[in-house]
């Protein structure tokens, strides 16, 4: 999906992107076992900031990347096919498996850290289908990209096409999403121009809505959606200060510190994503409804944004 012409801030991120190579998919990583003395994690500076990397084996040098929706046994990226608009996808497998779309890091003895990643917080998770993950402060790692020192699978956002309901970052080695600055922009839904910030998905850019939730303070500097909420409604994460489509809704944008880091707000509001964000096919391609709109949560309401 193209973004609007309009938008220099928009034109500048794709740009960049394709300077990254954004448009391939994971099925590509090539495998093979990982190391029989367990595998090194490691890090390397990228476009991003420092990055967590493979540092040993086959996969030496491949960036690694968290999705938002795994926690604890619970894990956003299955490793079972599921039937989408765009036909059968699978989300992940063994090392080995090039139709898995992210593909784990495993390993065969206890992975050790290098380069910065702290051992105490590196660990593996047995999983059916997959083997001995790799994670790191508790997140499973996964590879993507089609070679080593590339970076094609920041900021993916996969709420329901495909259905892994979470936002794709590379790992900081302290253990937290490593955003890309980010964009915001405006989307036509419903007759009325909402926020919106324009993210890769397997369909191409879209513009996803924005949300703000009722529970927090305008200008309280935090967020009242944390844990469970905040896996279904990710905050929208950027490394410094997002790209604005225009100066007026520029005036209104800013940033606060969060559990998953720095967090955009608008008019002294968390902004957020909706991880089960309905997006349909219409007449001219795909497009993401903003079916979070109204949603109750936890004693709070999440609206859309109105710029």
């Amino acid at each position: 999906m193209k973004l609007s012409s309009g938008s220099l801030a928009l034109a500048a991120l794709a740009i960049a992107a394709a300077g990254l190579a954004a448009t391939t998919t994971g099925g590509n990583a090539a495998a093979s076992p990982a190391a029989a003395k367990g595998t090194v994690i490691t890090t390397q500076r990228t476009a991003f900031g420092t990055a967590l990397i493979v540092g040993s084996g086959k996969y030496k040098g491949f960036s690694l990347y968290l999705i938002t929706s795994d926690h604890g046994r619970h894990f956003g990226c299955t490793a079972r096919p599921v039937l989408t608009p765009v036909g059968k996808l699978l989300c992940t497998g063994p090392s080995g498996d090039r139709q898995a779309e992210w593909p784990a890091i495993t390993t065969t003895g206890k992975p050790r850290a290098a380069g910065g990643v702290l051992q105490s917080h590196l660990g593996t998770v047995r999983r059916a289908r997959v083997g001995v993950q790799v994670t790191y402060y508790g997140h499973p790692l996964y590879l993507f990209d089609p070679g080593p020192g590339q970076v094609t699978g920041e900021g993916w956002n996969e709420p329901s096409l495909p259905p892994w309901h979470g936002v794709w970052y590379l790992v900081s080695p302290a253990g937290k999403a490593a955003p890309w600055p980010g964009a915001i922009t405006t989307v036509r839904l419903g007759g009325h121009d909402v926020l919106a910030a324009p993210m890769l998905t397997q369909v191409g850019w879209q513009l996803f809505p924005l949300y703000k939730y009722s529970k927090d303070v305008p200008f309280g500097g935090v967020s009242k959606c944390t844990g469970a909420c905040a896996r279904a409604w990710p905050p929208m994460l950027t490394s410094g200060f997002p790209g604005v489509s225009s100066v007026p809704m520029a005036a209104h944008v800013g940033t606060l510190s969060g559990p998953s880091g720095t967090q955009v707000s608008y008019r002294g509001r968390p902004l957020y994503l909706f991880a089960f964000e309905v997006i349909v096919k219409t007449a001219t391609g795909f497009k993401a409804i903003g079916s979070g709109n109204g949603a109750k949560v936890g004693g709070g309401i999440f609206r859309l944004v109105s710029p």
